[in-house]
């Protein structure tokens, strides 16, 4: 027995798709890791599962990092997996349910696609950190770079603005602020370099996957951060290293994030790969 895959991508931020609507699929969180493994399985930077929708969703996202723990928000998935339904459907607008929540996309015109991310959540038990502190300035630290802050997006963010971008060495720093204390359930974390009040530079060592080329949650969080602390207007341009997209926190507190999908190759796995 064989399971069709789909690898899509947003901005180069990849994932190995696998529907179970019709069929249940008993993957384990070793399986998911296994085919997410570079250089022995397919290789993504998250594993995503299409589930069915109820109650006014169209469809459940099931979201697996790397190391196959489970995640709750993926924003460029979310804009893949949409993408799908949506041609299946032959609809503008669909409803991907996460364990973050509810999430509505709709297409637009060139190719893009605008997800509501839902309401960035700014309470130190939202994100959630250790011990009750300001999220807008927390005392986390790596030689220079300093001060970050936080939010959650369904899962914990937390943004460092720095000068220079180019000059901070994330694979050094990133998996120990990942893992700080600070953070009980570990954190994206996000490193941003404000160009004007309209366009930022912004990369992130993902929690459970370490450096890709785009992460549409923390392009989130940025935003939202970014405006907290007065740097940018609600509004921006994020340019991560696979592309752009663009981001808007809406005065009610929803987070919306405009970008391209795109579809890389299809095949097959056996069954035995899952699990």
């Amino acid at each position: 027995m064989t399971i069709p895959f789909r690898k899509m991508h947003g901005l180069g931020n990849d994932f190995v798709v696998l529907d179970a609507r019709a069929h249940p699929l008993p993957i384990t969180a070793a399986g998911a890791a296994a085919i997410a493994d570079r250089h022995f399985g397919i290789g993504c930077d998250q594993f995503i599962v299409m589930e069915p929708g109820t109650d006014g969703a169209d469809v459940f996202m099931r979201i697996r990092n790397p190391d196959g723990s489970e995640a709750g928000a993926c924003g460029n998935a979310t804009r893949c997996i949409a993408s799908l339904v949506a041609d299946e459907a032959g609809s503008d607008r669909v409803v991907v349910r996460t364990i973050a929540g509810d999430l509505p996309v709709e297409r637009l015109a060139g190719g893009l696609w605008r997800a509501d991310m839902g309401r960035a959540r700014l309470g130190w038990q939202d994100v959630p950190l250790a011990r009750e502190m300001d999220t807008l300035h927390l005392p986390l630290a790596r030689g220079d770079v300093a001060d970050p802050a936080a939010c959650s997006m369904g899962n914990p963010h937390a943004t460092f603005f720095v000068p220079e971008l180019d000059r901070v060495p994330m694979a050094e720093i990133g998996p120990g602020l990942e893992t700080d204390p600070i953070f009980p359930d570990r954190a994206n974390i996000g490193f941003a370099q404000i160009l004007s009040p309209e366009h930022m530079r912004l990369v992130i060592w993902e929690r459970g996957a370490g450096i890709t080329l785009a992460c549409g949650s923390g392009a989130c969080a940025a935003i939202v951060n970014a405006h907290r602390r007065g740097l940018t207007g609600r509004r921006a341009t994020i340019t991560m290293p696979g592309g752009d997209l663009q981001m808007e926190w809406r005065a009610d507190g929803h987070v919306l994030m405009t970008g391209p999908v795109a579809t890389a190759f299809t095949g097959t796995l056996p069954a035995s790969a899952i699990v």
